[in-house]
């Protein structure tokens, strides 16, 4: 009875090893794609409850990337209370759902949380609860459907690095270190000088975008191509 309740455990260890990150079984690359669409298309309506330009009642600094934030030098922000606004806000450490961001919103949580150097500072420490949205590395962890947000700094423990830029593929990304990551959606032009992302948390914009950007600025800023080992073809 031991021997057997030994092999049943150590089955249960080798069936969660084998559904984990890098199993090949997290998502496929369509759903990837779509999934990333639902963020940049979620529309959505602020009231004036869901501005914040101060501190939480934790005590940490937010600054909701509203219209009314227009401090000289940084990012402006863009969503407008009592519209309807379409995307969903970056927040510093965000990692909501678009549904749990609509239930967010309706409880009159800020909406979004701009990145500041002393929240690079702060990591974690820096992350407010009674904010919601989603950061970079929180979007690309719901684009791959995984459990928890990972940060840049663990992408490379679940990932693959790609040999070649010209590897990449829809689904995969470009990350930076303790910076920044954008998902790869394919290349624009056939010489491959111009990549096609989604992203959030990047000059100009407070919110998940789709754009095209310019391989050689990327590869100047240090990005660098993986593959999450979960996705599927498809």
């Amino acid at each position: 009875m031991v021997l057997l309740r030994c092999v049943l455990f150590l089955l249960t260890l080798f069936a969660a090893a084998c559904t984990g990150p890098g199993a090949g079984s997290g998502v496929t690359r369509s759903e990837c794609l779509a999934i990333a669409e639902q963020y940049r298309t979620h529309r959505w309506t602020p009231t004036a409850a869901n501005v914040l330009h101060g501190t939480d009642p934790d005590g940490i600094t937010v600054d909701t990337p509203d219209i009314g934030y227009q401090k000289p030098g940084a990012v402006p922000g863009w969503w407008v209370p009592g519209t309807v606004n379409e995307g969903i806000p970056y927040q510093w450490g965000g990692f909501a759902t678009p549904e749990q961001f609509d239930r967010d919103i309706t409880a009159g949580k800020a909406a979004g949380d701009v990145y500041t150097q002393r929240k690079r500072q702060l990591l974690d420490a820096a992350v407010s609860r009674y904010a919601t949205g989603i950061d970079c590395s929180g979007f690309i962890s719901r684009c791959w459907r995984l459990p928890r947000s990972h940060s840049t700094r663990e992408f490379p423990s679940i990932c693959a690095p790609l040999p070649s830029w010209d590897d990449l593929r829809p689904g995969d990304i470009l990350n930076t270190f303790n910076s920044h990551a954008c998902l790869f959606a394919g290349w624009q032009d056939a010489s491959r000088t111009r990549i096609i992302t989604y992203e959030t948390g990047i000059p100009p914009h407070w919110l998940v975008v789709r754009h095209v950007v310019s391989a050689n600025e990327l590869k100047a800023k240090g990005f660098a191509p993986f593959r999450y080992r979960g996705i599927r073809e498809g």
